[in-house]
């Protein structure tokens, strides 16, 4: 069976990391049969997570893992015609190429509180005696890569301005589907929702999450997907 290695569950949501969120939401939506293994990235094949082994196999980087899984176990964009592919590839990039770095800026750099609630959520389970150092190393690092990025070099309301356009864009482009492309779930649609959810429903705050939760469809999205697929979560 295939093995999924991601953040422990926190904060009452699938997983902290929009991208392991991604992948359980497409093995989800797809109905591949799974197992999760609580993993960090230290280790981890090309030192992020999440990262798949599947029939003997370890794969990385949640762009290869799903083209992988719709490969070996099942496309959710095969009904999907060129043009709207097209939409789901421009989509995704402004979901994880632009978006994904503002919500990254909420949580490591925008203010010491929101780094203290993600430092407990990732870190939390090292014992206490390298627990702050790991956590100060980490957060070097990715601050460089926020800088690195381009959008640490902005000011946090120029940051958020950015974040709010591409919400407009989000929620204007969902409209008053069930999903993106329609009444059926894609692979836009897992790695939509595992960022979205992870602004609007964690406990993260910032401009970019109370804009979020002006959008009432893509609330309302979160919540449905929540309710479809992640129902046995609800209770723990």
């Amino acid at each position: 069976m295939l093995t999924l290695y991601q953040f422990e569950r926190t904060w009452g949501i699938p997983n902290l990391s929009p991208f392991c969120c991604k992948i359980e939401t497409y093995l989800r939506m797809a109905n591949i049969d799974y197992t999760i293994k609580p993993s960090l990235p230290l280790g981890a094949p090309k030192g992020k997570l999440p990262y798949i082994e599947d029939s003997g196999q370890a794969l990385a980087d949640s762009r290869f893992i799903i083209t992988h899984l719709k490969s070996s176990h099942k496309n959710l964009d095969s009904e999907l015609n060129a043009a709207e592919l097209a939409t789901s590839l421009a989509l995704q990039r402004l979901i994880e190429e632009h978006l994904f770095w503002i919500a990254l800026y909420s949580r490591w750099q925008y203010t010491d509180q929101n780094w203290q609630v993600n430092k407990q959520a990732i870190f939390g389970g090292l014992p206490p005696v390298i627990k702050d150092i790991v956590a100060h190393s980490w957060r070097k690092k990715i601050k460089r890569q926020i800088l690195g990025h381009g959008t640490g070099r902005h000011q946090a309301d120029e940051v958020f301005a950015l974040g709010r356009q591409d919400l407009d864009a989000l929620s204007a482009s969902l409209g008053n589907q069930l999903y993106f492309l329609g009444d059926e779930p894609t692979t836009l649609d897992s790695s939509a929702f595992g960022l979205l959810i992870n602004i609007i429903g964690c406990p993260i705050e910032s401009p970019l999450k109370e804009y979020g939760l002006t959008k009432d469809n893509l609330v309302s999205y979160v919540e449905r997907i929540q309710h479809e697929y992640y129902s046995d979560l609800s209770t723990r």
